[in-house]
């Protein structure tokens, strides 16, 4: 890409991005998507795209050769389609996102185990901490809406199939707003595997699921799969990131 085009498009995401933060933050920053791998297996088991992360102090005055962006890798895919625009999102929505960037599972068996035992929770709520901090932000008792996918394959599908439905299921997800994170593994010997979702309100979670793909996504599901449950939580970061709680959900009298 040409130098002026390199310029042009920093300066527009800074730009943009300050006039949806305060002065001196710069929370809707991160380093440009392209500067990270798009090899699934490490953004997944990885946390490669904790990477956009790695700004250290952000200059008063940025260069244009700053590879900055407000754009989130927030799934497996590393495409422009599938980016979280942080500029949607209100601070403790786009500092919880931004912290998720670290999920990774932490046991060999995430596909049958016990959900808040798959994955470092403990590692993303320091990260939240830290971006806190960062932020002179103080945090408030926070809930998440989170489902859970746990399934079983068939022992023979139409593998391009189930890649389309789910690329593109989660673009639309993403393009309708809220989806904060989207990460799945690996099948393992049974064909059984994880898959799960947080999302900022049930609200949004219902709006990204009503696209055209999501729709065939549901009519193949007899098609690919042997097994599949969906289940809906609430996951809640305590006051001052101190503790946290993961829950069946259930809607709350206003």
């Amino acid at each position: 890409m040409a130098p002026g085009i390199d310029a042009f498009l920093f300066l527009s995401a800074f730009t943009r991005a300050s006039k949806n933060t305060t002065v001196n933050d710069h929370s809707t920053l991160v380093l440009n998507h392209t500067s990270v791998t798009k090899d699934f297996d490490s953004l997944r088991f990885e946390a490669a795209a904790s990477q956009q992360l790695a700004l250290g102090d952000i200059p008063q005055d940025p260069q244009p050769e700053t590879p900055l962006s407000t754009f989130l890798i927030s799934s497996p895919y590393n495409e422009k389609y599938h980016l979280l625009d942080l500029t949607t999102l209100d601070l403790p929505n786009r500092l919880f996102a931004k912290a998720l960037s670290a999920l990774r599972p932490i046991r060999q068996d995430y596909a049958t185990a016990a959900y808040v035992e798959s994955l470092n929770w403990s590692k993303v709520l320091g990260k939240l901490r830290e971006l806190c901090a960062a932020a002179g932000h103080e945090w408030i008792a926070h809930s998440f809406y989170v489902v859970i996918f746990r399934s079983k394959l068939k022992p023979v599908i139409d593998d391009t199939l189930l890649y389309e439905l789910d690329f593109h299921s989660h673009g639309e997800a993403t393009e309708s707003g809220g989806l904060l994170k989207y990460w799945f593994g690996a099948p393992n010997e049974e064909r059984r595997n994880l898959a799960t979702c947080l999302w900022r309100s049930k609200e949004d979670a219902r709006e990204g699921g009503l696209g055209p793909w999501h729709k065939k996504a549901r009519a193949a599901a007899r098609e690919l799969y042997a097994e599949i449950t969906f289940t809906s939580h609430r996951f809640t970061v305590g006051d001052g990131v101190k503790d946290w709680t993961f829950e069946d959900w259930v809607d709350k009298a206003e």
